[in-house]
């Protein structure tokens, strides 16, 4: 079932949200606040979480309350990587949620944290438990990035790559199977930590990895699954039966939808980070989705609670 609906993804991040165009986040968070009302038409019941932020910022969280953007959601969320791409440590994730909570009452989910194999897989197994043993209790939700590689063959959404050094290709080995689905040292600690750590995992269009991570998020004892659905794919051919057929194989699980990605077609330059052209057309994707996937009686008794993480 859908548990949440996500607005975005790593908004406040240039490879998710082109904020050359929109340098003061004004476009996004009408767009944001638009797409709240309209799925509150549709199930006001349903939790709204802002787009996990990455870096963590609360500069950023308070501009968002500035903005208005606070008053209509129900969570906001961080994502994390300080083995791979963060300039702080890992033990430094209380302080780092802390700065979050210094300018919010809203509850923080982790919506992303992750450790790459890109190095040694023994440090993916190190990051897995130190991250279990400093988030379970401090937050509400916690999200590992994630279970399958990013097959080489597929571009990382991001706007790095070469120029980076390693930091693109860190993107490659987030998962605790391989691209061919083989086993990492990490995989086999991760069923001791669920279902509080729950899955991210991103399935492009037409994904041929679908019923095999299934299968596997079962095994592993996963509760809680963060996945998105693409504004820019629902424009292609054959794209509600892709979107049908996702939706239905992962109806088990307690599903945080996240919707983002504008079509090339609707934004203000032709790429998927920039503001659309048309604000509410965002809010009618999602709105459309939720009336598809997640209407009231497919969630009846099943509002999940959003209560302030522990301290």
């Amino acid at each position: 079932m859908v548990e949440a609906v996500m607005f975005w993804n790593e908004p406040n991040n240039k490879s998710h949200w082109d904020f050359e165009i929109d340098p003061e986040w004004k476009q996004f968070a009408q767009m944001v606040k638009l797409a709240s009302a309209k799925v509150a038409e549709i199930n006001p019941k349903l939790p709204k979480a802002l787009g996990g932020i990455s870096p963590i910022d609360p500069k950023f969280i308070k501009l968002m309350d500035d903005h208005g953007v606070l008053d209509v959601m129900d969570v906001v969320a961080v994502h994390g990587f300080p083995l791979d791409w963060n300039h702080w440590q890992i033990n430094e994730w209380p302080k780092k949620l802390d700065e979050i909570r210094a300018v919010t009452d809203l509850p923080i989910w982790v919506s992303e944290v992750g450790v790459s194999t890109f190095g040694a897989e023994e440090v993916q197994e190190f990051g897995l438990q130190r991250t279990a043993e400093l988030l379970i209790g401090r937050v509400p939700r916690i999200h590992w990035y994630s279970l399958y590689d990013l097959p080489k063959a597929w571009p990382a959404t991001t706007r790095h790559r070469e120029a980076e050094g390693s930091a693109y290709y860190r993107h490659f080995y987030m998962g605790l199977l391989t691209e061919e689905g083989n086993e990492k040292r990490a995989l086999k600690y991760f069923p001791e930590y669920t279902p509080e750590i729950g899955i991210c995992q991103w399935f492009h269009f037409e994904d041929h990895r679908l019923d095999r991570a299934v299968e596997w998020l079962r095994r592993l004892g996963v509760k809680y699954l963060r996945t998105g659905l693409s504004w820019a794919d629902s424009l292609r051919p054959n794209s509600m039966e892709w979107f049908d057929r996702q939706m239905n194989a992962l109806a088990e699980f307690d599903v945080t939808l996240t919707f983002c990605f504008t079509p090339e077609c609707c934004g203000v330059r032709q790429h998927h980070t920039s503001p659309p052209v048309r604000l509410p057309e965002y809010a009618d994707f999602c709105a459309s989705m939720v009336e598809r996937y997640a209407k009231p009686q497919m969630n009846a008794g099943s509002r999940i609670a959003v209560e302030a993480s522990a301290a």
